[in-house]
């Protein structure tokens, strides 16, 4: 049966606390001597919810949170977070007043956000903290040092803008085994910040160590390390998790999130009869199906069609059809007793069964990622 608490949602995930916080007890056990760890919790809590996902983390010892938007992080303020809060992605100019007064840490690289935000902190007289972010290879937001250079003189125009840091992004440290590219990117950062530190701007605080780095290199971890995905209880890589065995490194990750649904209806349908738009499965013998009330509106991706699995009755169930916009059809011919109202694992486990978010995107061709962050913030999550 789903919890009471979904309403009358038709499906719902569940998220085990104790899993995140286990999950953050553990990664911040191999975080280096003087650094701090922060939970990503940008996009829903990689579609865990954030309500649920960030007081989990903080009390598995996170000192830091970290999104990508302003509205991100007035929703955490407006739910109580008062601590350190790392907004990752682009802040407007027209929405400098707002960062001031939320009093979270920014990413800048561009004059015009300096203006508004020196602006804004004047006329609060309050400060805000900036992060600036430099280009090692990403090419995604960021400064190469001259850039840098001039921006952080420009900012010391402004007696209530603080240059506080620097930050970078790996652009493939957890999709291969072979590490030359990230080293060249590590090199970068560091060479920058001596620059820096040169010129009269040492930074209080260097980024760059995501979740592959924060598992695998504690030379990258600086002063913060931002733990995305692993937080969760998922490897950002197969080649990432390769990488941690043959370092000897045994870390224990716990998925959180289960997602259920049920069943709305069984059916036997004879031979030959085609299931769904486009016809693109015809049964070869009488089969049983039943009608899930979940489709790709809700985030259940259209491409894993005739591919994934469900879990019933701790078996699994192949989908049959294309998935639709708010349904899908799986096949129980071989699950004794299934009836309407029968609980339906579309992610997670059921009995001896699970399905991974990794097995899931590997039917989806993609990544765990986006297989969590894509089911649809209408759908319930309840914490357990």
């Amino acid at each position: 049966m789903l919890p009471k608490e979904i309403g009358l949602h038709r499906s719902c995930c569940l998220i085990d606390t104790a899993a995140l916080t286990h999950n953050m007890e553990t990664l911040k056990k191999g975080i280096a001597p003087g650094a701090e760890i922060a939970a990503v919790v940008k996009s829903n809590a990689y579609g865990h919810g954030v309500k649920i996902a960030w007081r989990a983390f903080i009390k598995g010892g996170a000192t830091w949170l970290c999104v990508d938007s302003l509205h991100e992080a007035q929703d955490l303020r407006d739910d109580g977070y008062d601590g350190n809060l790392f907004v990752m992605g682009h802040v407007p100019p027209m929405h400098a007043e707002t960062a001031v007064n939320l009093n979270v840490r920014v990413m800048v690289y561009d004059k015009s956000q300096i203006d508004a935000l020196g602006a804004a902190s004047s006329a609060a007289s309050k400060p805000i903290r900036c992060i600036v972010k430099l280009e090692t290879g990403t090419q995604r937001q960021g400064l190469l040092i001259t850039e840098a250079l001039e921006l952080v003189r420009y900012m010391s125009k402004f007696p209530y803008v603080v240059f506080e840091g620097t930050c970078t992004h790996f652009a493939n440290i957890e999709d291969t085994t072979d590490h030359s590219f990230a080293y060249e990117q590590l090199r970068i950062f560091n060479e920058y910040n001596d620059i820096l530190t040169a010129n009269g701007f040492k930074p209080a605080l260097r980024t760059i160590a995501n979740s592959a780095a924060g598992i695998l290199w504690p030379n990258t971890h600086c002063e913060l390390v931002r733990a995305g995905i692993t937080c969760y209880g998922m490897w950002p890589s197969t080649e990432c998790y390769v990488s941690a065995k043959l370092l000897g490194k045994d870390v224990d990750l716990r998925p959180a999130l289960t997602w259920k649904t049920i069943v709305a209806q069984v059916k036997t349908i004879p031979t030959g009869s085609v299931i769904g738009y486009g016809c693109t499965y015809q049964t070869t013998h009488p089969t049983r199906i039943v009608v899930l009330p979940v489709g790709y509106y809700d985030g259940y991706d259209r491409s894993v069609s005739n591919l994934a699995h469900v879990l019933i009755h701790g078996h699994r169930a192949p989908i049959r059809g294309r998935i639709c916009m708010n349904m899908c059809m799986a096949d129980v011919t071989d699950i004794p007793d299934v009836q309407a109202g029968d609980e339906a694992v579309l992610l997670g486990r059921q009995g001896d069964e699970f399905i991974s978010a990794e097995q899931l995107a590997s039917w989806a061709g993609t990544i765990n990622y986006e297989l969590t962050t894509q089911i649809q913030s209408t759908v319930p999550r309840v914490a357990v």
